[in-house]
């Protein structure tokens, strides 16, 4: 069967983090070749009204995504879940919007949760965002990672770098779970 390309999501309204590569069936290996970011750059002012905001905030990230989308045949998200407070579950229903959007399209959409992300990559469920990054890291160097200069020395842009982790992850969980496995079952029958 061969290379299936590939993008992992992991949602927020503020931070978008997304991961594509190519998955070989053949022997299991992942590649990651490219990582983003979206970050909605939303009007201010007292007179722009909050749900004005959302909805540039849900059309600035579904585009996002969409420049991610041409070629892929799978797609792994992190579904974010429900809160407690108002304005997190507004960005709750934003996401899941956008979700439901790009589902929408016909692409093969896996759903994950922040559980089997974290299992996935580190092994454990209560996993620091320092450790999913440096797994990350570690399992995908080549990509191109969000680095700065501090004190003379280069280091990864911790707070972009952490939802590019998570998307590599959801890939990584999605990649190991029936829904996937049986789509490929299905594609090698063929």
């Amino acid at each position: 069967m061969g290379l299936i390309n590939v993008l992992g999501m992991d949602p927020s309204l503020r931070n978008w983090g997304l991961a594509a590569g190519q998955y070989d069936t053949s022997n299991g290996m992942l590649i990651i070749n490219k990582l983003g970011l979206t970050n909605p750059v939303l009007p201010t002012g007292k007179q722009v009204r909050q749900n004005s905001k959302d909805i540039e905030a849900a059309r600035q990230l579904s585009l996002g995504a969409q420049e991610f989308l041409p070629g892929v045949q799978a797609v792994f998200v992190e579904v974010p879940v429900g809160s407690q407070s108002s304005r997190a579950m507004a960005s709750y229903g934003v996401c899941v919007g956008v979700l439901g959007a790009l589902r929408a399209q016909g692409i093969p959409f896996f759903e994950v949760t922040p559980n089997e992300v974290k299992l996935a990559a580190v092994g454990k469920k209560t996993a620091s965002k320092r450790e999913m990054i440096q797994w990350a890291y570690d399992m995908h160097p080549t990509a191109n990672w969000p680095f700065y200069t501090k004190n003379g020395q280069t280091v990864i842009s911790e707070a972009k770098a952490e939802h590019m982790a998570d998307a590599i992850a959801s890939i990584h969980a999605g990649i190991t779970g029936n829904e996937f496995q049986q789509m490929l079952s299905v594609m090698r029958a063929a």
